[in-house]
């Protein structure tokens, strides 16, 4: 019997393939939908502070608050008449979708105020979250500002958070950071739970005929799963937080290879929108069929076994990969562009 159990944030799943955060899940028959598939687990859409601070009527006094901790977020505020669900129904939908199913439902909240956020996760709690992931986006353009301010920032907002909330918490981070394993110790030592390797950022497109700049948004690919599978590799062994994948899982392989490298679940969003919530079964079944054809007997056998640490070469993780790498492209016969 294929034991494909694990276990994300001190909760039991049935297998490692998390629905990350969708508007999918504003759906409850999609949410069932899911777990009838083989989600072990789903997130639901993320809660913008911002778009509460539109529902209270107070969208200048906030904004101006929020710079107080993070100064860059009033340059990338969504546009509010897209939001689409404001505090109490996010907080109704949360409570049927757990209702409704039998597998962990995880709240996400994007925030920018240490006040904001505070506030807003202990309502997620009380609405019977089984986790908070804590969606976190600061992109920095003013030169003032340092890295180390806006890791502190975001060490003292996790700190404020675990102080009044109960239920697990992940972060999710960006990839752009100098040293992420320090940031990931010190989260971990703030009290985050877990930690999700990458939120995925939306970057603009330019219009070279209008001038202007416009939201551009594509579905990731499996390619964009090799930074993760890094990162992950390298951070196994070296915090007590669990490990998330997200961004780049599509297929069965992709979820094996994130479980080898040390993460305890991959999440995934865009195979569903491009393939339907079905796809969920083929992951499954396909996780499965690997695991039969190449004789494991349970997903525990296989973590971490790809890891920086469990490997005996690690240059793969190291900077002289980059010498074989570039090396073995350049003796390859250049190809002729038609």
């Amino acid at each position: 019997m294929i034991d494909l159990s694990t276990e994300y944030l001190g909760l039991k799943l049935k297998n490692p393939i998390v629905v990350s955060s969708t508007p999918l899940a504003d759906s409850i028959s999609n949410i069932r939908r899911m777990e009838d598939c083989g989600a072990s687990a789903v997130v639901l859409a993320s809660l913008f502070e911002e778009q509460l601070i539109l529902e209270a009527k107070a969208l200048d006094s906030d904004l101006s608050r929020g710079t107080d901790s993070f100064p860059e977020s009033l340059d990338f505020l969504p546009k509010f008449t897209d939001y689409r669900q404001g505090h109490e129904t996010y907080l109704e939908h949360l409570r049927k979708a757990k209702a409704a199913v039998a597998i962990p439902v995880l709240a996400s909240l994007n925030g920018a105020t240490t006040g904001g956020w505070v506030r807003f996760a202990k309502d997620i709690e009380q609405a019977g979250a089984d986790a908070l992931e804590l969606n976190t986006y600061a992109l920095v353009t003013d030169p003032r500002i340092s890295a180390a301010e806006i890791e502190q920032q975001m060490v003292d907002l996790l700190s404020s958070i675990r102080k009044n909330i109960s239920i697990p918490i992940a972060v999710k981070l960006s990839p752009y950071f100098s040293s992420l394993p320090n940031l990931v110790a010190r989260l971990s030592e703030a009290g985050a739970n877990g930690v999700i390797l990458f939120n995925r950022f939306y970057q603009p497109d330019f219009d070279i005929n209008t001038l202007e700049v416009k939201p551009s948004l594509h579905f990731s690919t499996s390619e964009e799963l090799l930074l993760r599978l890094h990162w992950a590799a390298i951070l196994y062994s070296q915090t007590r937080a669990d490990i998330a994948i997200t961004g780049g899982v599509h297929t069965a392989e992709d979820v094996l290879k994130s479980v080898m490298a040390g993460a305890q679940v991959a999440m995934t969003t865009s195979s569903l929108h491009l393939y339907g919530i079905e796809h969920l079964v083929a992951l499954r079944d396909g996780i499965v069929r690997w695991m039969v054809e190449h004789e494991y007997e349970s997903i525990r056998q296989m973590h971490g076994s790809l890891s920086r640490r469990a490997v005996p070469d690690t240059s793969p993780f190291e900077r002289g990969n980059y010498i074989k790498t570039l090396s073995s492209y350049s003796l390859q016969k250049p190809q002729t562009i038609q």
